[in-house]
């Protein structure tokens, strides 16, 4: 009888052994299902099946996004609390919640965006060395940029538009011959406003001065350093006062897209995905609307 009752004993033992070792079929299960998901698709406790970039992104643990530190409405830096605060900075964390499957307002409260200041002339290096993620700056989309740089739909659609003085006495574009407009390093509005006198035939020959930022375009504007301030006109609008105007004239449609480097394809296709889903269910109009944008 005790060697029975020994000879059943060893064999539960082996058995639990085994099991403990070998795992069993309902872990298997378990593991492959989840594997088994759609590319790009992210929970908040890690990554299913992302692309590689998209998964540099999570394991970093923050998005960088490059964005304007000047344009009131679109992105301003706030002085006192250096948080970066409008349109485009909303539409980041939207990016960074589908990235880390979080709501876009857990993004911004987990700071899982990191903001980098760019201008017309930094943005694209920026994004070429891999310093960051995503250019989300008033970025034109044009066919020589594409060539370039991936970039989303359009996620706004604004023109070019002039502002000066109220007491210049120029009224239109026909105004400016002569003039000194002022413009943005590395900016296409020279380029555009030249096609557009060309195209409607105008005698205007205005003189184009550079500057570094639109703080020092409206500086320039108000000492009348220049005559004009040109870019497009939803960034104008930040710089309006009761000693100037934005003139009716509208021209060169500028549509603004999400760009990201050529070679991160995975994080190109989750942001198309982001940035359409939010302009068929109208939550990008809703952000627009959120802050004052025509």
């Amino acid at each position: 009888m005790m060697k029975k009752m020994l000879s059943l004993a060893l064999t539960i033992a082996m058995a639990a052994t085994l099991t403990a070792c070998g795992g069993s079929k309902p872990e298997q299960t378990t593991t492959k299902a989840a594997t088994e998901t759609k590319a790009g698709e992210t929970t908040a406790a890690g990554t299913k099946d992302v692309a590689a970039d998209v998964k540099k992104i999570i394991d970093r643990g923050t998005l960088k996004v490059g964005c304007k530190s000047d344009i009131p409405k679109f992105s301003l830096q706030n002085t006192a609390t250096g948080e970066y605060e409008g349109f485009e900075d909303d539409l980041a964390y939207e990016i960074a919640g589908k990235i880390f499957g979080c709501t876009p307002e857990e993004a911004k409260e987990k700071k899982l965006v990191a903001f980098q200041g760019v201008t017309a002339k930094t943005r694209g290096p920026l994004l070429e060395n891999g310093e960051i993620d995503l250019v989300i700056a008033t970025f034109t989309i044009t066919d020589e940029r594409k060539e370039t740089y991936n970039f989303s739909t359009p996620y706004y659609t604004d023109a070019v538009g002039l502002l000066v003085n109220k007491d210049s006495g120029i009224t239109s574009i026909e105004g400016l011959d002569g003039k000194v407009v002022g413009i943005a390093q590395s900016a296409n509005t020279k380029e555009v406003t030249m096609k557009y006198v060309n195209e409607k035939g105008l005698k205007v020959k205005p003189e184009f001065q550079e500057f570094d930022g639109y703080p020092a375009l409206a500086q320039a504007l108000a000492t009348k350093q220049i005559d004009c301030f040109s870019v497009d006109r939803a960034i104008l609008s930040g710089y309006v006062n009761d000693k100037n105007q934005i003139l009716e004239d509208r021209f060169a449609e500028q549509d603004y897209g999400v760009a990201s480097a050529k070679d991160n394809t995975g994080l190109a296709g989750l942001v198309e995905e982001k940035v359409t889903s939010m302009i068929s269910d109208g939550s990008m109009k809703k952000l627009q609307d959120k802050w004052g944008l025509q």
